[in-house]
Protein backbone atom coordinates (compact mmCIF):
# COMPACT_ATOMS: atom_id res chain seq x y z
CA UNK A 1 0.00 0.00 0.00
CA UNK A 2 1.03 3.53 -0.76
CA UNK A 3 2.13 5.49 1.91
CA UNK A 4 -0.11 8.76 2.58
CA UNK A 5 2.69 11.29 1.37
CA UNK A 6 3.70 9.56 -1.69
CA UNK A 7 -0.16 9.30 -2.33
CA UNK A 8 -0.41 13.55 -1.42
CA UNK A 9 2.39 13.65 -3.90
CA UNK A 10 0.61 12.70 -6.59
CA UNK A 11 -2.67 14.19 -5.56
CA UNK A 12 -0.88 17.74 -5.80
CA UNK A 13 0.44 17.04 -8.84
CA UNK A 14 -2.67 16.05 -10.43
CA UNK A 15 -3.75 19.72 -8.57
CA UNK A 16 -1.39 21.65 -9.99
CA UNK A 17 -1.88 20.98 -13.69
CA UNK A 18 1.49 19.15 -13.71
CA UNK A 19 0.55 15.49 -14.63
CA UNK A 20 -3.38 14.86 -15.54
CA UNK A 21 -5.87 13.10 -13.87
CA UNK A 22 -5.47 9.98 -15.88
CA UNK A 23 -1.82 10.33 -15.29
CA UNK A 24 -2.48 10.16 -11.22
CA UNK A 25 -4.30 7.90 -11.39
CA UNK A 26 -1.88 5.44 -13.09
CA UNK A 27 0.14 6.55 -10.73
CA UNK A 28 -1.75 5.81 -8.04
CA UNK A 29 -2.45 2.39 -8.76
CA UNK A 30 1.59 1.65 -10.17
CA UNK A 31 2.61 2.66 -6.96
CA UNK A 32 -0.31 0.52 -5.11
CA UNK A 33 0.84 -2.38 -7.33
CA UNK A 34 4.47 -2.45 -6.74
CA UNK A 35 3.89 -2.14 -2.73
CA UNK A 36 2.13 -5.03 -3.23
CA UNK A 37 4.44 -6.82 -5.17
CA UNK A 38 6.93 -6.77 -1.95
CA UNK A 39 9.22 -3.57 -4.03
CA UNK A 40 11.71 -2.61 -1.47
CA UNK A 41 11.08 0.34 1.05
CA UNK A 42 14.54 1.17 1.70
CA UNK A 43 17.52 0.05 3.04
CA UNK A 44 20.58 1.04 4.81
CA UNK A 45 23.34 3.15 2.78
CA UNK A 46 25.00 1.30 -0.20
CA UNK A 47 21.83 -0.27 -0.92
CA UNK A 48 19.78 -0.20 -4.28
CA UNK A 49 18.60 3.49 -4.90
CA UNK A 50 15.01 4.20 -4.29
CA UNK A 51 14.23 7.51 -5.95
CA UNK A 52 13.89 8.70 -9.40
CA UNK A 53 14.15 12.51 -8.94
CA UNK A 54 13.47 14.80 -11.73
CA UNK A 55 13.92 18.43 -11.03
CA UNK A 56 13.54 22.07 -12.97
CA UNK A 57 15.12 25.19 -12.46
CA UNK A 58 14.95 28.54 -13.78
CA UNK A 59 18.01 29.82 -15.23
CA UNK A 60 17.10 33.78 -14.29
CA UNK A 61 16.10 33.29 -10.95
CA UNK A 62 17.53 30.23 -9.90
CA UNK A 63 14.27 28.81 -8.43
CA UNK A 64 13.25 25.07 -7.99
CA UNK A 65 10.08 24.99 -10.35
CA UNK A 66 9.55 21.37 -10.32
CA UNK A 67 11.06 18.79 -8.03
CA UNK A 68 9.24 15.70 -8.34
CA UNK A 69 10.39 11.94 -6.91
CA UNK A 70 9.12 9.00 -8.05
CA UNK A 71 9.46 5.72 -6.55
CA UNK A 72 11.90 3.45 -8.66
CA UNK A 73 9.08 0.82 -8.91
CA UNK A 74 6.99 3.69 -10.99
CA UNK A 75 10.02 4.31 -13.57
CA UNK A 76 8.55 3.16 -16.40
CA UNK A 77 5.90 5.24 -16.21
CA UNK A 78 7.55 8.30 -14.57
CA UNK A 79 9.45 8.17 -17.90
CA UNK A 80 6.56 7.87 -20.45
CA UNK A 81 5.16 11.21 -18.37
CA UNK A 82 8.46 12.81 -18.20
CA UNK A 83 8.96 12.56 -22.33
CA UNK A 84 5.36 15.04 -22.27
CA UNK A 85 7.28 16.91 -20.37
CA UNK A 86 10.63 16.94 -21.67
CA UNK A 87 9.67 17.62 -25.20
CA UNK A 88 13.00 18.81 -25.74
CA UNK A 89 14.88 15.40 -25.21
CA UNK A 90 15.84 13.36 -27.98
CA UNK A 91 15.91 9.03 -28.14
CA UNK A 92 19.35 9.34 -27.43
CA UNK A 93 18.62 11.03 -24.22
CA UNK A 94 15.72 8.79 -23.19
CA UNK A 95 17.85 5.75 -23.78
CA UNK A 96 21.05 7.01 -21.92
CA UNK A 97 17.92 7.36 -18.93
CA UNK A 98 17.15 3.98 -19.60
CA UNK A 99 20.53 2.42 -19.75
CA UNK A 100 21.63 4.40 -16.77
CA UNK A 101 18.62 2.90 -14.66
CA UNK A 102 19.46 -0.26 -15.66
CA UNK A 103 23.30 -0.37 -15.11
CA UNK A 104 22.11 0.65 -11.62
CA UNK A 105 23.78 4.15 -11.73
CA UNK A 106 23.36 6.63 -8.84
CA UNK A 107 23.55 10.05 -8.37
CA UNK A 108 23.02 12.71 -11.61
CA UNK A 109 22.80 11.00 -14.60
CA UNK A 110 21.48 13.42 -16.83
CA UNK A 111 21.23 17.51 -17.24
CA UNK A 112 19.97 19.74 -19.67
CA UNK A 113 19.57 23.54 -20.86
CA UNK A 114 16.72 24.47 -22.67
CA UNK A 115 17.91 28.30 -23.59
CA UNK A 116 14.24 28.95 -25.48
CA UNK A 117 12.32 28.48 -21.96
CA UNK A 118 15.30 29.33 -20.06
CA UNK A 119 15.48 26.19 -17.71
CA UNK A 120 17.62 23.47 -16.55
CA UNK A 121 16.32 20.01 -16.16
CA UNK A 122 17.87 17.29 -13.90
CA UNK A 123 17.81 13.56 -13.32
CA UNK A 124 18.98 12.01 -10.21
CA UNK A 125 18.71 8.54 -8.84
CA UNK A 126 19.11 8.36 -5.00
Amino acid sequence: MATTEERMKILKMVEEGKISAEDGAKLLAALNESRKSGAPAGGPAGSEARWFRVRVTDLATGKTKVNVNIPMGLVNVGIKMGARFAPGFDSEQMAAIAEALRSGASGKIIETTDEEDGERVEIFVE
